[in-house]
């Protein structure tokens, strides 16, 4: 297949501390959980959406326009916050023009989108402006964090995070494995420092109670790179 140029929003989503994941569950369960993120990718898009391809625990998207990224990303948030065992995600968004050569896509704006994710921590979503205004468009919220410095790129960028996945599940994060854990049903909880966390399991526990500062340590990892 040729290669064209084309106009496209572009997302990158990934599970936030799925390393700790794996380590603290195991290989088995960290594979079982990317084949359930790639089937709930599958099921958010719509028509004239694609999933790009998987690139380890992140999963790249395409959609025709910035309205369609951000339903997209949306109803992935829904659908994998609704969904037990599931870290929170980040995602980061960005539309404009790019080479599509043999099923991929290519150029400055793919490399953008990107950044942005990588700058994204969990449970955040991203976006440069024409995505920010088509959320503004769907009556969400969106707060303008200025322009920041990306890794790679000559110029600041004027980021916004969009407030998609407002549902009413917890946010309560395992410090251990950054799974998602509802407090009411958590198997074991912890104070540390002044403050409570709570666990997804007795091993989490465990694990905490060990060496608590290295997990608190890993709650604030450094810019990704795709």
């Amino acid at each position: 297949m040729g290669a064209e140029t084309v106009e496209r929003t572009f997302c990158f989503v990934d599970l936030a501390g799925f390393t700790a994941l794996t380590e603290a569950h195991g290989d088995l369960d960290a594979v079982d959980l990317l084949d359930r993120f790639a089937t709930l990718t599958r099921e958010s898009l719509s028509s004239g959406d694609e999933l790009v391809k998987t690139i380890g625990d992140a999963v790249m998207l395409t959609s025709p326009s910035p309205e369609a990224g951000v339903a997209v990303l949306a109803g992935l948030l829904e659908r994998c916050s609704e969904a037990n065992g599931f870290p929170l995600l980040r995602a980061g968004a960005h539309h404009g023009p790019a080479v599509r050569r043999d099923g991929d896509y290519l150029g400055a704006a793919v490399n953008l989108a990107a950044r942005v994710a990588g700058h994204a921590g969990g449970g955040q979503v991203l976006a440069t402006v024409a995505v920010a205004d088509a959320a503004r468009a769907r009556n969400i919220g969106v707060a303008g964090l200025g322009s920041r410095r990306l890794r790679n790129l000559a110029q600041p960028v004027d980021l916004f995070e969009i407030r998609l996945g407002g549902d009413e599940r917890s946010d309560t994060i395992d410090p251990v494995c950054r799974m998602r854990v509802e407090p009411e049903h958590a198997p074991g909880s912890l104070s540390h420092a002044g403050q409570r966390f709570w666990f997804c399991s007795v091993a989490c526990v465990a694990a905490f109670a060990a060496d608590p500062d290295r997990y608190l340590a890993a709650a604030n990892p450094p810019e990704r790179r795709y």
